[in-house]
């Protein structure tokens, strides 16, 4: 086992400056030549203290903007136009892209990667969808699916 300071954010090992304990392998062939770690000594371990009181501090005004974000999203209503056949029934459905081009449409821009949908809208109608901005920020915004004329 190698004992390493983290230069990044590595997901399920640990953020900035942590000091983690891990297999010989892994360090050798993925954070160290990666250059995502650096061996846990003394003079390394300060250096990398600072780094992450710096990362601290601009994860705390991102966690400021997104909330900020958030408050602005919280209670959109989108509203998204689709084909549907004789019985009311979606011919396709309503997916991330297409959120993400309805919110477009009133000047509020996220990737798609942002909206959670386990799986696609398939039904007209309202229903919620979280949008995910920063970590464990999160807004839901009502998406309203009607019949296409």
């Amino acid at each position: 086992m190698k004992k390493l300071v983290l230069k990044e954010s590595v997901p399920f090992l640990g953020d900035v400056g942590d000091v983690v304990q891990v297999k010989d392998g892994y360090a050798r062939n993925y954070l160290l030549p990666r250059n995502k770690a650096i061996h846990a000594l003394p003079h390394n371990i300060d250096l990398m203290q600072r780094k992450k009181q710096e990362f601290e501090i601009r994860i705390a005004k991102d966690v400021s903007k997104a909330e900020a974000a958030a408050e602005k999203l919280a209670g959109v209503v989108c509203t998204i136009s689709a084909k549907v056949s004789e019985e009311n029934k979606l011919y396709g459905s309503v997916s991330a892209r297409d959120i993400v081009d309805g919110l477009a449409a009133m000047n509020i821009e996220i990737e798609k990667k942002m909206v959670i949908l386990e799986e696609p809208i398939k039904t007209l109608g309202a229903c919620t969808v979280p949008i995910r901005i920063y970590r464990d920020v999160t807004a839901e915004i009502t998406v309203e699916v009607l019949a296409q004329e």
